[in-house]
């Protein structure tokens, strides 16, 4: 029987990578559905060499575009309201890979149509985890998270408990701005700030990797997921990035967990886990074996770490500011109306405010006191830069 799934996010990295997966088995795949903001283009070439039956495009302008098309067969809706009319019972798989805040709500609207949802989204998980644990456990479904490092702590545990995790190490390939030093950021071009050494990302997470925020949102991940206090968390520059997670167990144990700087890792293993299956990756490199290279971060140089110190260890709306606000000061540099130096100069000064420290002792709501606190967020932001 032919595995149905759906992609939410089929035009991005994570999305394209999953789809030449199931290309390879392209026989025992029924993709129930795609969704896209404004590729439809590339969503249109989905759908026909998938033979898809369902499209979600949500912006307005593509959305009219690809209902011109007058497409046979094919049901085009443009929110994500329109699950309960697609989903009749539940289905196998479900990836989460819209990124951005804008993910959180047909995350958490899917997980009752699945039995089983893999999440790339880090915004989903820092601010709505809480509403996405619940209903996991309310309709029975499965979690897989798909960030190569909390991949690779959710591998290390298969035969533990979570009870037993001592100290977790996540690895930090230092981004696109390891070797350049700290006098020069001010200078940083967009061009030099998405650049990255190892991965091909889009340009906000290779931004979020030349300030270092990517680890203050994947340690906050990390602590949310496996439920874990921050003083057991930590970051290790490791610029091959060929090591992504290091677990210490109670018992002495430690487990590390390496993997070719391939997201088809992570996200082949969701999508098969139990089943047997291979994939084809390159042999183990001896040489990156004896030169790992580890280090501490240097908090001077990226100053974005000590931010991880100002959280709570109980579950707050701080966190889901700083996704907010990090994610408004990226796209002011994207547009050229920062610098690249300002971005973690101003999170820190909005973070010093009362107002927002004051967040740090509130509980994160629904979904939509998440959303509405963007306004809060962007009001503090015009404050500071005009």
């Amino acid at each position: 029987m032919k595995k149905k799934i759906a992609i939410l996010g089929s035009t991005g990295s994570i999305g394209k990578t999953l789809i030449e997966i199931i290309k390879e088995n392209k026989q025992n795949f029924d993709i129930v559905l795609l969704t896209a903001d404004k590729n439809y283009k590339e969503i249109l070439k989905q759908t026909k060499y998938f033979n898809v039956k369902n499209l979600i495009i949500t912006n307005e302008k593509s959305f009219k575009e690809l209902k011109k098309k007058k497409l046979d067969k094919i049901n085009i809706f443009n929110n994500y309201n329109s699950f309960n009319n697609i989903f009749k019972k539940k289905i196998d798989y479900v990836m989460s890979s819209i990124s951005g805040i804008s993910g959180l709500i047909p995350t958490i609207k899917i997980i009752k149509h699945t039995k089983k949802i893999a999440i790339a989204n880090k915004e989903a998980i820092i601010c709505g985890w809480h509403l996405i644990k619940k209903d996991l456990k309310r309709f029975n479904t499965e979690f897989v998270p798909v960030d190569s490092e909390h991949f690779s702590i959710f591998y290390a545990l298969q035969g533990n408990k979570i009870s037993n995790i001592d100290k977790i190490y996540l690895t930090a390939s230092g981004g696109p701005l390891n070797n350049i030093p700290k006098k020069s950021f001010k200078n940083v071009k967009i061009s030099e700030a998405i650049k990255h050494p190892n991965w091909k990302m889009g340009k906000k997470i290779s931004i979020d990797s030349a300030t270092l925020m990517n680890k203050v949102f994947e340690i906050i991940e990390a602590k949310k997921i496996f439920n874990l206090k921050y003083h057991q968390l930590d970051i290790l520059v490791h610029p091959t990035s060929y090591i992504h997670a290091i677990t210490k167990f109670k018992d002495g144990m430690i487990k590390i967990i390496a993997h070719d700087t391939n997201m088809k890792i992570p996200i082949f293993n969701s999508l098969y886990s139990k089943q047997i299956k291979s994939i084809k990756t390159d042999q183990i490199n001896i040489k990156k074996l004896n030169f790992l290279n580890f280090k501490k971060v240097d908090t001077k140089k990226f100053s974005s770490v000590k931010i991880i110190k100002r959280l709570p260890n109980k579950d707050s709306l701080l966190e889901t500011f700083i996704v907010l606000a990090n994610d408004q000061l990226v796209n002011l540099f994207l547009l050229k109306k920062l610098k690249f130096i300002d971005i973690i100069y101003l999170l820190q000064k909005l973070i010093n405010m009362k107002e927002v420290m004051s967040l740090s002792k509130k509980k994160p709501g629904d979904i939509s006191s998440i959303v509405s606190l963007n306004k809060f967020v962007s009001k503090k932001i015009n404050k500071i830069i005009n």
